[in-house]
């Protein structure tokens, strides 16, 4: 049988390609919002409240994917969740409304979120701990990449297509996703025949655990652990940040600036640069940091703290720009402080514990952090008003919030072991 070198590395390139084009379906509809509430007469109001149906399905399906993953397993957990979605994006083109988009942005979220929690587990199963974080913070790259193509893609296909064909042809790219997925994703590392003997030993040196067969944990075994709740609380502080921009980036360029589908094409991609950048940044830095010598405790937590810096003033400043190329250049720092500190906080899952409950774990995070951005997402219109200074500021404020929930729940970042 043929052996593939490196062939962890093909895995986790693949979950970045998903998450690549999860990103893409997901900011079509705010890139085309300003025409697509023209052609049907919506106003802000209703993109939020299609915002908020998308997110509350994200949050419901982060908890249930973390789960059905543990129970199915990475292979098959990714394919459900890919055609979900595809088929749900496809469905777009056919929406008249805010109630038909709301549907179809409620099961475009169920679909997605099993991304998130399905790549923790794939990058549990596939790297060493030393290695996770660059594993996370690649997939996580996809996220920003997939922000990078989206406005000049979006843009392009809207001025050639129009929205509705649009919707059609970016379902499509998830589904043939799935063919090299199952065709490379043959198994986990034990038993896959085109894993060489020296990868194989090294994935499996130090996570003989995560593969072993033991009975899942219950969710409440899970969330009695204080240092579960690092990972929550984190995650509903620092999430929101994240979500301010892909939700309402198009938009904020339209409303301060007048910029039609066009002009947020040529801008809205530039944060995301950032973003990609912070997101390989952030697991790079902590891998040196452990090479060097530093514990998992201090490497992590460095770079969380790491990104809140570089996060709050930036917040502050964007609050006062005032042409759009200082505005899209400041965010840009922004997402990449982002991106440093959530790599690292979506590696906590692994970091404590072992197994069936890393997954578990890794979509309550989702679903906390999901519930955090209903709440930013509901109030977005009324703060905007005016303004866009309060929106930053409330961007600011949850950066101290979210790196200190680290601090406070996490304790030293080790294994902890689950009784049951």
């Amino acid at each position: 049988m043929k052996k593939i070198k490196n062939l962890r590395w093909w895995i986790v390139s693949l979950v970045a390609l998903a998450t690549m084009i999860n990103y893409i379906d997901r900011g079509a509809l705010s890139i085309m919002w300003p025409e697509i509430s023209k052609d049907l007469g919506m106003t802000k109001e209703d993109y939020s409240n299609i915002a908020i149906m998308f997110t509350i399905a994200y949050a419901i399906s982060q908890a249930v994917s973390g789960k059905v993953y543990d129970w199915i397993g990475t292979r098959m957990g990714f394919v459900i969740s890919i055609f979900i979605w595809s088929v749900s994006v496809s469905l777009h083109a056919v929406a008249r409304g805010m109630v038909s988009f709301s549907v179809f942005r409620f099961f475009l979220g169920l679909g997605e979120a099993g991304n998130w929690p399905g790549a923790t587990k794939s990058n549990a199963e596939w790297f060493p701990i030393r290695e996770r974080a660059l594993a996370q913070g690649i997939f996580n790259s996809g996220a920003s990449i997939g922000s990078i193509i989206s406005p000049p893609l979006i843009a392009s296909l809207y001025l050639l297509i129009g929205w509705k064909l649009t919707f059609v042809i970016l379902g499509a790219l998830g589904l043939l996703w799935i063919i090299p997925w199952l065709i490379i994703n043959k198994a986990l590392p034990k038993t896959h025949p085109w894993l060489t003997e020296e990868e194989r030993k090294l994935i499996l040196s130090d996570q003989k655990s995560e593969l072993s067969e033991e009975t899942p944990p219950t969710w409440f075994e899970v969330m009695k652990q204080k240092q579960s709740w690092s990972v929550l609380v984190s995650r509903f502080f620092l999430d929101p940040i994240w979500w301010l921009f892909v939700f309402w980036l198009p938009i904020y360029l339209a409303d301060k600036f007048g910029f039609d589908i066009k002009q947020i094409g040529m801008f809205a991609w530039v944060p995301y640069v950032g973003a990609a950048t912070g997101a390989i940044f952030g697991g790079w830095i902590a891998g040196l940091w452990m090479k060097k010598g530093w514990s998992v405790n201090k490497a992590r937590k460095s770079a969380i703290v790491l990104g809140g810096v570089i996060m709050l003033p930036a917040l502050i400043f964007t609050s006062m720009a005032s042409t759009p190329l200082s505005a899209v250049l400041l965010i840009a720092i922004i997402l990449f402080g982002f991106q440093t500190a959530i790599g690292n906080i979506q590696t906590l899952p692994s970091d404590f514990f072992s197994g069936k409950s890393v997954g578990s774990l890794a979509g309550f995070g989702g679903t906390t952090a999901a519930v955090g951005v209903v709440l930013t997402t509901y109030i977005v219109p009324a703060l905007t008003v005016t303004s866009y200074v309060p929106f930053f500021i409330l961007g600011a404020i949850l950066v101290p919030l979210g790196v200190a929930s680290v601090y406070i729940f996490g304790g030293e970042i080790k294994k902890v072991e689950i009784k049951k």
